[in-house]
């Protein structure tokens, strides 16, 4: 018998003609019903139904417009919401209707002969539903007033015994269920913390009631294990204030689904453009954009994409004669079609010119290099320059300076030594564009003296496998292992096995050496694959074999060393998250905000704003050898990434879909440099050569004001460390007040004192300090206030220049990228 019970009654499914009968009246009325035929027993009793129409191409929901009738209400009854609940065994038709349409749906039920109660089935998603085993509660680390449950029901057999067995059986009274403190507490028949959770009588108590009185059983006889989840619909375009129901089913082991709406949570990712409540209805908000609606039951989870496009028709030609350079204009214009935003004009020359030096050589260029670039009519002008600076040695400095904070170990930690080793190994890498996929396999499989092999310096900081575990996942795959050390990832498919069993690729590990010893821990250590060691589960006790997270790996056994094994699942071109989570992060720099945020959290509940352009562009990165040029010249070459930022009546809106260039703050790196270029007096750092730039220093305790004013990161911070680029008022006050910033522009070797005591007139002067700071010259007003300087300063023409460079150096046209 299956166990929705149809063949226990023998004829409860419907003939074939009658269900094609149905659709055709659906179709003709105009009004969808799903699920289109419904099936239920005593094992799943109820099922929620949505009703919607076709407008203007999309789907609408009319459930709450609609008024339901059951033809046999002794079969099925169903609510003035749309919930169908089983009566009896046997057949009945629902039918719904709106103003003068109507449609039916077919109901069948099976047996409602009742079924042995399940805990991990039945009660064990209720204290979910319930917030009982959330973080804030019971499911904290050490539970709450001497209660514990396992964080959002991940450990079925911790919870039963935790409500069974813990403190004697105190929670449960066999002999009589109602005086049960599991009963009495939630209820509110006796003081409880959280207040009442489920009243005398309710769905939930009636539950818990009959599991009690059923002796608390944990497993009931041949019980299907729990597959997936799915969520109806999965897709919806939707404007403000629209109303959408969500309807969730649970997939079972033997075949057989239930309608879980009424015990799914669910969490949008973007509340203003789509919330939802704890009954999975959706409301579209006022903010244009899309949203990932995530309903989860149990560990499993499923995802409703929400788009809300801005009000207003965009007529469909707009977007065919769009510039279309290569494929990310393809995608990046579909989903502007989708949300009716228009892109914003093309940047001015001097925009592009800067935010491409900015973005490949971190630094603004010089007055040759704008002048150069300005002067130039030839029309591949931007594709020759993005070609030109990555073929400069500053790109691999400063590419090179973003990984070292992703990698960059804490120098108290492993020593002085190691830690310039290792960046040494980095800067190499980026100097001979070494490919992304050689980079990573030579940094998980690193071996040798820390002294000579600057690689092997990631083992000398990160010393246990679940160190290792977690920065590998994060930097290559962007998966955040972290929660998975300790419990069941909320927002992930992953928990405490696959978490160690992943780390213990790297158990075998060895080190010879003196170790560490902070402060100072200056000692050469030597990285090897020891061929013993292991890794156990935290709970169980069990010693865990290597496995990948997902799909297949090569066999440990068949390498020395189980990192290589690894190594080559990591990088394979099968594994989809390795190419994405590069891609995404490049992506992130270059276009001022990542197609994931952030960039190392890729799951399916944190979703791409634009998922076919991640796909396409991971695609292109692996068919090109993972090439790290290649890639950024294909994004730095596409018509989208030189839109300019200013915004359009139909994309002011837009924060995440790429209608226009997003603005951010310079590195802190980048600006400093670009002082020290425009101002022609170069810093002088500790344990630096002479005329280094700040993108050259290979630790972060050489010491800078400047620096720590503007964001890098502190030396004893764990890697991967992500920057903040919020500008501060520190920051401002810094810039207008530093010593350091004054010095260098009143400087007598510096710019502005070699201009002032040039042959050069003041308007040619003005142009020059434009053309230093912002790679353009000035417009007509600028260069009269610039001039009128030197009419006011009596003769005085540095003071008028240095004054007037150093106003400039103070605007947010220098401070952003744009």
């Amino acid at each position: 018998m299956s166990r929705n019970g149809i063949n226990h009654v023998g004829v409860h499914l419907l003939s074939l003609a009658f269900i094609h009968a149905l659709v055709a009246n659906t179709s003709a009325a105009g009004l969808v019903v799903q699920p289109a035929s419904i099936q239920l027993s005593a094992d799943a009793p109820r099922q929620r139904i949505i009703v919607s129409t076709d407008r203007e191409g999309r789907r609408v929901d009319l459930t709450r417009d609609a008024s339901f009738a059951s033809a046999n209400p002794d079969v099925a009854t169903i609510d003035p919401g749309g919930l169908i609940h089983a009566v009896s065994a046997g057949e009945t038709m629902v039918t719904v209707s709106v103003g003068e349409e109507q449609a039916q749906v077919a109901v069948a039920v099976g047996s409602m002969e009742p079924l042995p109660i399940d805990f991990q089935r039945d009660v064990q998603p209720l204290f979910t539903r319930l917030a009982c085993n959330a973080g804030a509660c019971h499911g904290k680390q050490r539970g709450q007033n001497g209660f514990q449950l396992s964080l959002l029901g991940f450990d079925s057999d911790f919870d039963h015994a935790a409500l069974v067995k813990e403190a004697r059986g105190r929670r449960i009274s066999f002999s009589k269920p109602e005086d049960s403190l599991l009963l009495r507490k939630p209820a509110g028949l006796a003081p409880h913390g959280g207040g009442v959770r489920m009243p005398v009588g309710s769905e939930y108590y009636e539950m818990l009631h009959k599991w009690i009185e059923a002796g608390a059983p944990r497993n009931a006889p041949d019980a299907p294990q729990l597959v997936s989840v799915s969520v109806l619909p999965n897709e919806r375009i939707m404007y403000a204030d629209e109303l959408q129901q969500l309807i969730v089913t649970a997939a079972y082991s033997d075949g057989s689904t239930r309608d879980v709406t009424s015990l799914a949570t669910y969490q949008s990712n973007e509340s203003a453009t789509a919330s939802v409540d704890d009954n999975g209805l959706i409301t579209a908000g006022t903010v244009v954009g899309e949203a990932a609606v995530m309903a989860r039951y149990m560990d499993k989870f499923a995802l409703c994409r929400v788009s809300l496009p801005l009000s207003g028709d965009v007529p469909d030609e707009l977007y065919a004669q769009l510039p279309r350079r290569n494929f990310i204009d393809d995608r990046v214009w579909d989903t502007l079609q989708r949300l009716k935003l228009t892109p914003s004009e093309p940047a001015p020359d001097h925009k592009f010119l800067r935010r491409a030096y900015i973005d490949i050589l971190g630094r603004v260029p010089t007055v040759e290099e704008a002048r150069t670039f300005l002067d130039d009519t030839s029309a591949d002008k931007r594709d020759r320059l993005v070609d030109t600076l990555l073929d400069r040695p500053e790109y691999a400095e400063h590419w090179a300076n973003k990984w070292a904070d992703l990698l960059r170990p804490n120098p108290y930690r492993v020593g002085i030594k190691a830690t310039l080793n290792y960046d040494a190994w980095i800067r190499d890498s980026f100097r001979t564009n070494k490919p992304y996929d050689q980079f990573v396999r030579e940094l998980i499989t690193a071996s040798g003296s820390t002294f000579r092999d600057g690689n092997a310096t990631l083992f000398r900081d990160r010393r246990s496998p679940d160190e290792i575990a977690t920065i590998a996942s994060q930097l290559f795959l962007g998966i955040r292992l972290e929660c998975a050390k300790c419990h069941h990832h909320p927002f992930e498919v992953y928990g405490q096995e696959d978490f160690y069993s992943f780390a213990a690729y790297f158990a075998e590990v060895g080190r010879k050496g003196t170790g560490l010893s902070p402060p100072i821990s200056g000692s050469e250590e030597f990285v090897f694959a020891a061929g013993k060691g292991s890794v156990t589960h935290p709970l169980t006790g069990e010693t865990m074999q290597p496995a990948p997270l997902f799909g297949e790996a090569p066999d440990v056994s068949e390498t020395s060393d189980p990192r290589a094994a690894l190594a080559a699942w990591i990088t394979s071109p099968e594994n989809h998250y390795f190419a994405k989570t590069m891609a995404n992060r490049v992506w992130a720099d270059l276009m001022g905000v990542g197609l994931v945020e952030p960039v190392d959290d890729l799951r399916a509940t944190n979703p791409p704003t634009n998922g076919p352009l991640l796909d396409a562009l991971a695609a292109d990165f692996r068919d090109h050898g993972y090439d790290i040029k290649h890639l950024i010249r294909t994004i730095a070459t596409s018509y989208v990434y030189g839109l300019s930022s200013l915004p359009s009546e139909r994309n002011v809106v837009d924060t995440r879909n790429y209608s226009r260039h997003y603005r951010q703050r310079l590195r802190a790196e980048v600006l400093l440099d670009s002082v020290c270029q425009i101002t022609g007096v170069p810093e002088s750092f500790a344990a630096m050569p002479p005329d280094a730039s700040a993108k050259q220093i290979w630790t972060h305790r050489v010491s800078s004001l400047f620096l720590d004013a503007f964001g890098r990161p502190d030396p004893n911070q764990d890697p991967p460390c992500e920057r903040v680029s919020d500008p501060t008022v520190v920051q401002v006050l810094h810039l207008m007040n530093s010593e350091g910033v004054y010095n260098k522009v009143t400087s007598d070797s510096g710019s502005a004192a070699q201009w002032a005591a040039s042959d050069l007139t003041p308007a040619e002067i003005v142009k020059n300090i434009y053309l230093s700071v912002y790679s353009r010259l000035p417009d007509e007003e600028e260069l009269n206030i610039g001039v009128g300087l030197y009419e006011t300063e009596e003769g005085n023409r540095r003071q008028a220049t240095e004054d007037l460079l150093w106003a400039l150096l103070n605007t947010p046209e220098f401070v952003f990228k744009d």
